[in-house]
């Protein structure tokens, strides 16, 4: 197939599926939002992280042994998973455990890995 075979050259529009898309669009803020947390998820680091949460809730000094990270680059890369609503944390005495925020960010990454390895 050449690359030109995926290229509308019509000039028909197909007003019923463009005005029901209209309607059934998000509006700009929610994509918007979306759009960041997918750029969140781009990461290798944040996606290792995530990797690894998914496994089990860890601390920083767990999480940084498991991807052979300074702990310093684990926290950094924590704190924006954490200000984005992607993992949230419980203190137990002096420690700090992440997990992932709700089981939506747990599908969401299976979802994502369950694809990629269906596509191998």
């Amino acid at each position: 197939m050449s690359k030109n075979e995926f290229i509308c050259d019509c000039n028909v529009i197909h007003q019923e599926v463009v005005e029901d898309t209209i309607k059934k669009m998000a509006d700009e803020d929610l994509l918007n939002k979306l759009a960041e947390f997918f750029k969140i998820l781009g990461d290798t680091t944040r996606t290792k992280i995530l990797y690894a949460l998914d496994k089990n809730e860890m601390c920083v000094c767990d999480i940084a042994n498991v991807l052979n990270m300074s702990k310093s680059s684990i926290s950094h890369q924590l704190g924006t998973l954490r200000r984005s609503g992607i993992v949230k944390c419980k203190k137990i005495g002096k420690e700090v455990f992440y997990m992932l925020d709700d089981n939506h960010v747990k599908e969401v990454f299976e979802v994502g890995i369950e694809h990629i390895e269906h596509k191998r």
